[in-house]
């Protein structure tokens, strides 16, 4: 019998399933996800003995609960193709949203997979129960959801081939603290997504030109978890969301969000074609976020300011004129990539100078989606 992703019940078992499919992927979709830039999702790794020395005793019932949660696996079976998955007339898509659409699909993919990696190498290198059991389960997760994207983009034809990424993508070094900030801010900012475009095509059905979104209420679910235990890995050392930290938090929640922006910006037909306009999702995912973090982070980002649009734009343009430059090449392309880099350096310091808001951090982290 073939066993799908959807009912592997560990990070080895959905991995496996990739690795039997990857005979059908594409070269194309493969080396899009290979690229490295500030806009694509990386492979991370981390010194994981400290991850292995964490001690949960502060956060004991709250973590027991979590995992309990975890390891009832609610989602088992859900990331699969049922008879709510719509034909999909890929040949009949206007080229630019498909072009789009298929990036989308293609980023989302190795940003799961990027969480399953980190997640799995956690598991085995950890001796620590609590913590290697806890990214096992995540690792399960983001394997299931990349598996879950890849067989949508093999109705197109392309699909990445997972175990290739493995093995050749670079890896980027991240110091503990970093992995929880930059991880955190990942799921929950996943989490505010996926909750608003499902939300915004419930309302507009008519929008929903492709199957999978019908599945992102249930995936949303996973990302809200897996930011959930990040929050308590957090928890356990009051110094990581205090001191000198707090300007650490600053620099993550602006480059999380500002990445975000253009990013989307770039997908313009994308997100007319589901009838969102960018800039209210980009600050409707924003609030969203920010008043999620405020369970861990003693700060939010202002993003009302009159220089946070201002300083979105800016980065917005800069990243369109270093694309504009390394496609010229040459000593002039160069000279434009090293005007864009500045831009956006100005860019981000108009952002990150704007003063952030305070607030008192609650005794108790455990959240539950409401959005």
């Amino acid at each position: 019998m073939n066993m799908h992703t959807a009912d592997a019940v560990t990070v080895e078992e959905g991995l496996a399933i990739q690795e039997r499919q990857s005979r059908l992927d594409s070269e194309a979709a493969t080396a899009i996800a290979m690229q490295n830039t500030l806009l694509t999702p990386r492979f991370y790794t981390t010194d994981f003995d400290v991850l292995d020395a964490i001690d949960v005793t502060p956060v004991r019932g709250d973590w027991d609960s979590l995992i309990a949660e975890m390891k009832a696996d609610p989602n088992k079976g859900h990331f699969r193709k049922t008879a709510d998955w719509d034909h999909v007339d890929w040949d009949g898509m206007e080229p630019a949203l498909k072009k789009e659409f298929v990036d989308f699909l293609i980023s989302s993919c190795t940003a799961e997979f990027s969480g399953c990696v980190l997640y799995k190498e956690m598991k085995r290198r950890g001796h620590n129960k609590d913590v290697a059991e806890l990214f096992q389960l995540m690792a399960r997760d983001e394997a299931r959801h990349a598996g879950f994207i890849n067989d949508a983009l093999r109705e197109a034809g392309i699909a990445v081939n997972l175990g290739f990424l493995t093995q050749k993508k670079k890896y980027t070094y991240f110091r503990p603290k970093f992995i929880y900030y930059a991880t955190y801010l990942s799921e929950k900012i996943g989490y505010a997504r996926y909750i608003t475009i499902f939300r915004h095509l419930e309302k507009h059905p008519e929008r929903r030109f492709h199957p999978i979104f019908k599945w992102f209420e249930e995936w949303c679910s996973d990302e809200f978890r897996h930011g959930e235990a990040f929050a308590l890995l957090m928890k356990t050392d009051p110094a990581l969301t205090r001191g000198v930290n707090v300007w650490w938090i600053k620099f993550f929640l602006t480059a999380v969000f500002a990445t975000m922006h253009v990013r989307d910006h770039q997908r313009p037909v994308f997100h007319a074609a589901l009838g969102v306009d960018t800039d209210w999702y980009g600050q409707e995912v924003f609030r969203k976020t920010s008043e999620l973090s405020k369970q861990i982070f003693p700060i939010t980002l202002d993003i009302d300011h009159p220089r946070w649009q201002k300083g979105l734009r800016q980065l917005q343009k800069a990243s369109s004129e270093a694309d504009t430059a390394r496609r010229r090449g040459g000593y002039a392309g160069a000279l434009a990539g090293a005007f864009a880099a500045l831009r956006a350096t100005l860019g981000f310091a108009m952002l990150y100078t704007i003063p952030a808001k305070r607030h008192t951090v609650p005794a108790s982290t455990r959240l539950e989606p409401v959005y």
